[in-house]
């Protein structure tokens, strides 16, 4: 915990010296998708940098993070999927990114029952299919470039709106004759079929699936320091994961995820944590992620699912915490 304890006292110096103006903190999380903060959070590293009470509040889509966001009951949102907070932004709603929380392009996906024995060669078989889908989410956007990809109109399809849980549920019952999703939810969707195309397969046409750790503008603009602090401790547990993948530590993130060790192990496999450096990075905050940003909300326009696009999604980032924590 060497790395973490020197990462914390230096955010201590920092948060000391910028005094923060909320009392305590509500963050976001998911159950069922393992990452390394999930073990600062067991051994309590955020209370005890930030110095204030934590509350920890788990939620089934992005969508729903945005909606607490917007409504002041949370304040930071950690592994955000980059769709639904699109769709908020191109709404209006004044969120900012504030890292790259986690890239999983095999954790994210599409998966057809098995009796139809339908793969990538013979997608276009999808036409006038029944399709579960969590609406304005990483599995959303991916759904609707594969479909592109493999010419599916989309206008064919039935589309349920569904979590992932839902999805797998309705897979299974074959109440849907495909089904896309992420982390438990796709897990258990595999068991019942097939994926379309692999995490490097989507990686070559474009589709990126990474989450961001986002919060409303002002509450970043009020808390710089809060925030940089917070940022310090997932920095600092990511860095130990990477370094180390301790059973010990492998623990303490799957009691946190509701998840068995052997799951989580499976699912955090896929997986990557890009350290400070990479995440402000040309790859990543530098400048790519807007533009994804920019690609994804133009998909979206195209399919109807929102009205419109902002012009440019810069002023959607927020890098000065984390290079503070930095």
């Amino acid at each position: 915990m060497k790395t973490l304890t020197k990462l914390m006292t230096g955010a201590a110096v920092l948060l000391s010296a910028q005094a923060a103006t909320a009392e305590e903190l509500t963050v976001g999380y998911f159950l069922e998708w393992p990452m390394p903060f999930l073990a600062a959070k067991a051994d309590g590293a955020y209370e005890e940098a930030l110095g204030m009470d934590v509350n920890w509040v788990s939620f089934e889509t992005g969508t729903a993070m945005s909606a607490a966001m917007a409504s002041g009951d949370v304040q930071i949102s950690v592994s955000q999927g980059v769709p639904p907070f699109v769709v908020a932004a191109s709404a209006g709603q004044p969120l900012q990114v504030i890292d790259v929380a986690v890239s999983y392009s095999e954790n994210d996906n599409c998966v057809v029952a098995t009796e139809l024995e339908i793969d990538k060669d013979s997608a276009g078989e999808l036409a006038g299919k029944k399709v579960a889908v969590p609406i304005g989410t990483a599995a959303h956007y991916g759904f609707l470039r594969q479909m592109d990809h493999f010419g599916v109109d989309l206008s064919s399809l039935t589309v349920v709106d569904m979590p992932p849980t839902d999805g797998a549920a309705a897979l299974a019952q074959g109440e849907v004759d495909f089904a896309c999703g992420y982390g438990g939810g796709l897990t258990r969707m595999k068991e019942h079929g097939n994926v379309l195309l692999t995490g490097a397969e989507k990686e070559e046409l474009g589709i990126l699936v990474f989450d961001v750790t986002t919060a409303p503008s002002d509450f970043i603009v009020e808390n710089e320091a809060l925030v940089s602090t917070f940022l310090s401790v997932t920095a600092a547990a990511n860095a130990e994961w990477n370094e180390t993948q301790s059973p010990e530590m492998l623990e303490k993130i799957a009691t946190e995820s509701g998840m068995t060790v052997e799951a989580t192990e499976a699912s955090i496999s896929t997986f990557t944590f890009p350290s400070i450096e990479e995440q402000l990075s040309e790859k990543w905050l530098g400048g790519s992620a807007q533009n994804f940003m920019k690609g994804v909300a133009d998909v979206f326009v195209e399919a109807g699912s929102i009205d419109s696009a902002l012009e440019s999604y810069e002023g959607s980032v927020n890098t000065g915490p984390l290079m503070a924590a930095q």
